[in-house]
């Protein structure tokens, strides 16, 4: 995908998704059969081909997914007068889109890798992994216009990020934390190693007073993986201020203040899409290949959970899902009936002494199969979907005066979320 594709892009990805919505517009634990199989049959076929124990593996890797998927969706769409088949086909390789790698190659010396190493000694490996490979895409190296300008280190945690960046760049750093305590731990670590950075201690929610006023245009602002509003609370301020430098790796689409998304680019206001909370977690839905003991707790608590569903809509007389709070592990080792009771009590309901709980967990499972099912073909389109959403945050920014790449900043096996968005304001 190059720059000037992006608009492009962002265009066929919302044809796309809108055309094929109902495939993933969907909440699989509120359905008692395949919602679409009258209008994909080929589709519908495929999925009940696939043995359960393949589901997983194929859930796991986006390119096999669609191996596996798309000749039968595509078998449909030739039977279907109501979509546009040449444009639909077309856009299906976006199911599948990459973004370009930025990842540095510079290898550190062997002195420089001890001090690191003495650096992080506090930070989880995987973590400090994300950290080093951001820091890395933000260096100004071979980019004159960012050399030497003051950072902002956006939701900052304890500062991990923004105090590797002072100390690799040696430039000042502000990082801005609402939980105080974070910012002691982190403003201790800065004094420990004599590095230029400070803490502000305030929500980047609340109205910034001129005593805190963060933003301005001789800066660089960071953030990686600030959660859904958050990044997007950056983007907005940053641009108003007409930062010089945004660079952010955005994360939990679905952690925003109101009950749909809204779109941020012209694009995406002018898109007929209507995205829910749970629309979008659809990025971030994919299957991790645990061990035998996970996957077989897992596969159990999917289960109970359906199974009690399906007791409570008789129970309650409403065909409607009724969600139930998270359960500890130790709850599985117990029995189904134990479990259908404990969520009748969390949820005010009354059992008869003369249920059938066996029957009720043999529909669980058989419900668990088809929810299974149902999110398979769903995951199709969540690399579609976050690509969207990154597409709508570049596009703004390019509607805002800033030169704009999208990338990713370090493996999948790292962190899924790798996307890497760089706006530098241009010259007016």
């Amino acid at each position: 995908m190059s720059v000037i594709d992006y608009q492009h892009t962002f265009k066929s990805l919302d044809s796309l998704l809108e055309a094929l919505n109902p495939l993933w517009q969907l909440v699989a634990f509120e359905c008692d059969h395949l919602p679409w199989q009258q209008a994909f049959p080929h589709l519908a076929q495929k999925v009940w081909q696939i043995p359960d124990t393949d589901i997983d593996a194929i859930d796991a890797d986006q390119q096999l997914l669609a191996q596996t998927l798309l000749p039968s969706l595509i078998a449909d769409l030739k039977q279907s007068p109501q979509l546009p088949l040449a444009q639909l086909i077309e856009h299906l390789g976006l199911l599948v889109i990459t973004l370009p790698t930025s990842l540095s190659t510079a290898e550190p010396t062997a002195q420089q890798q001890a001090d690191l190493a003495h650096f992080s000694a506090h930070i989880k490996g995987r973590k400090w992994q994300q950290i080093t490979a951001f820091a890395a895409q933000i260096n100004p190296q071979g980019q004159s216009q960012l050399s030497r300008l003051p950072i902002l280190e956006w939701c900052a945690g304890k500062g991990h990020l923004g105090r590797l960046v002072a100390k690799q760049q040696q430039v000042d750093v502000t990082s801005l934390e609402w939980q105080a305590s974070l910012c002691k731990q982190g403003e201790a670590f800065a004094t420990q190693w004599q590095l230029p950075q400070r803490f502000i201690c305030a929500d980047a929610f609340a109205p910034l007073s001129p005593k805190h006023k963060v933003f301005y245009p001789q800066q660089h602002a960071i953030a990686l993986h600030a959660c859904g509003d958050l990044h997007v609370r950056l983007i907005k301020l940053a641009t108003k201020a007409n930062t010089q430098a945004i660079s952010i790796s955005p994360c939990c689409y679905h952690l925003i203040q109101g009950a749909h998304y809204q779109p941020l680019s012209q694009q995406g206001r002018a898109s007929k899409l209507k995205l829910s909370k749970h629309d979008l977690q659809l990025p971030l839905q994919q299957s991790v290949i645990a061990s035998p003991k996970q996957q077989a707790l897992r596969l159990q608590e999917v289960a109970w959970r359906l199974g009690f569903d399906t007791l409570q809509r008789q129970v309650r007389g409403i065909n409607a899902y009724l969600p139930v709070p998270t359960i500890k592990q130790s709850q599985l080792s117990g029995s189904f009936t134990d479990f259908c009771m404990w969520a009748a009590q969390q949820k005010g309901l009354t059992l008869s002494n003369n249920i059938d709980f066996d029957a009720f967990l043999q529909r669980g499972i058989t419900r668990q199969r088809l929810t299974k099912r149902i999110d398979l073909v769903a995951h199709l389109f969540r690399r579609a979907l976050e690509c969207w959403l990154l597409l709508d945050r570049v596009c703004f920014l390019q509607q805002q005066g800033y030169q704009v790449t999208l990338s990713e900043f370090c493996a999948n096996s790292v962190t899924p979320r790798n996307a890497f968005i760089q706006a530098i304001k241009t010259a007016t």
